[in-house]
Order: structure tokens, then sequence, then C-alpha cells
């Protein structure tokens, strides 16, 4: 039992961690976050589901479909919720992404239904069974945290070593800087935007065959995402992605010993009583700022 769920929310946990990982790259470039994140998850869902179920394509292509959906959704959240709010110093773009994504999930909701639906796994639905314990683990749970782990790693990688990367840094530490560099820093603050997305889209992609796919999937898992995010410390990469681990385990021991009635009253009691221990978060620092 203790087993099944630490496999279970190392899965869990993980896709908390891709959704923090947008929450971090939209802060990191713009100093904004997109609060339609959890949207973002359930139209990766949906789209995956529609293409591959509904039209019955390829799963392959319906996920490449999907993700690129998501990632014009980043762009139109950039574009219509953030980018006018920015300009004029205002900080109604917390409001607006909200509203956008409020939007998105009642237009799914009229279009998609609000029926949930399943969406079968490409992998094989036979548990695997783990030692002699007899403890049985789908496929999908363990595909899920190497994916996770992946992306973070593709993430600090490109951050660190890639053109883009290092414009999005410039950009982050000195605005003014970078545009005199020559840094189209409108079009990365928009690739930062759409990027989140896709991770978003593909925590919904991979989750989606271990829950019912339905327009309001996504709200309860972008507020946990962005506790996550808060947890970690929103500056740091890594500290978000372990931060989303840690959650998932927590999330899942407590379900598996006490029962779901009482997973988010706990789980969130927790968040409030970390944070007012460590208001930057387990693995933030503060920041220094020059007077």
């Amino acid at each position: 039992m203790l087993f099944s769920a630490l496999i279970s929310g190392l899965g869990l946990g993980s896709m908390y961690g891709l959704m923090a990982l947008g929450f971090y790259l939209t802060y990191a470039v713009s100093g904004t976050v997109n609060f339609a994140q959890g949207s973002s998850m359930m139209l990766g869902a949906v789209v995956t589901f529609t293409f591959a179920q509904t039209f019955g394509w390829p799963v392959f292509i319906s996920v490449l479909v999907a993700l690129v959906v998501c990632a014009a959704y980043g762009l139109i959240v950039e574009i219509v919720a953030v980018r006018p709010f920015v300009k004029r110093g205002s900080d109604a773009w917390l409001m607006a992404t909200v509203a956008l994504g409020i939007v998105l999930d009642n237009v799914v909701m009229f279009t998609f239904g609000k029926e949930p639906r399943s969406l079968p796994s490409v992998l094989a639905t036979t548990p695997i069974q783990l030692g002699s314990s007899g403890v049985g683990v789908y496929p999908l749970q363990l595909v899920i945290p190497v994916v996770g782990l992946f992306l973070a790693a593709a993430l600090h990688f490109i951050s660190r070593h890639t053109r883009w990367g290092t414009a999005m840094l410039a950009v982050t530490q000195n605005r003014d800087a970078a545009k005199l560099m020559g840094i189209p820093i409108q079009y990365t603050i928009a690739a930062a935007f759409a990027m989140s997305t896709m991770l978003a889209g593909v925590a919904g992609v991979l989750i989606a065959p271990l829950f019912n796919v339905n327009a309001d999937m996504g709200t309860l898992f972008g507020l946990k995402a962005f506790a996550v995010a808060i947890l970690g410390g929103i500056g740091s990469a890594w500290g978000v992605m372990l931060a989303g681990i840690l959650f998932g385990i927590a999330e899942s021991l407590i379900t598996s010993s006490i029962g779901s009635g009482y997973t988010q009253i706990i789980m969130f009691t927790l968040v409030i009583i970390v944070l007012a221990l460590k208001p930057n978060g387990l693995f933030g620092r503060a920041q220094v700022r020059k007077v």
C-alpha cells in the first residue's frame, strides 16, 4: 500500500511540477503568471481525446495537434490578457488570465459536453508486479515521472545553454539592456507563455488516461500547481519541480492512509504553515533590492 502510494504520488507530483514550471517560465521572463494554466492542461487533454477518439486520428498526431493548440492558447493569453495591462502598468492581468480561463472552460463545456470521458492509454493497461510484494503499478505511472523530470532537465538546459535561454535570462535581469542588445523582448515573453501552456498540455495528455476528461478537470490542478510554484520558490526551476514531487507524494500518502475526504484540508493547511515559516518557498531565495 505504501509503495503503491509513493509511485502514484511521484507521477501526480510530476504533473504538478510540469504545470508549476509554466508559472516559473512566465514569472522569470515577465514577472507575470498565467492563472489559466489549469485550463491549458484541460485543453491538452480534451483536444487529444477529440482527435484520437472522436476523429480516429493516430494518438501521436493527436498529441502534437493538442500541444500546438495549447501553445496557440498561451500566445492568446499573453496578447489578450497580459500584454495590454502590463503596458499600462496595471496588475489587472491577474483577473484577466483568470477570466480567460473561465471563458475557455465554458466554451469546452458547451462544445465538448459536461459528461466525463475516458481516454485509453497507449501503454499496457495491465499492472506491472513489482517485487514479491504483489504491488501492481500501471506502466503510465512509471512513465509520467520520467517525462516530467526529462522536461525539467531540458528546460534547465535550454535556459542555460541556448540562444533563447540566454535571451530569456537577459530579459529577466535587465529589460532595457536586453532591448539595446537587440533582443526581441516581446517575442521572448510570448514564447515563454507558449512554452508554459505547452507544459500544461503535456501534463493534461499524460494524466488524462488516469482521470476522466472533462471541462472542469484543470481547475483544482491549476490551483495546486500554483501552490507548488510558490512552495518551491517561483524563481527556481528545480525547486518548483521538487516541490511538485513532494506535494504529490504527500497528497497520495494522506489519501491512502486517512482518506480522500481529508486530503485537501491537510495539504492546503500544510501549504499555509510552510509559507508562514519560509515565505520565499522551500528552495527560493529572498530577492536583494537596491535602494
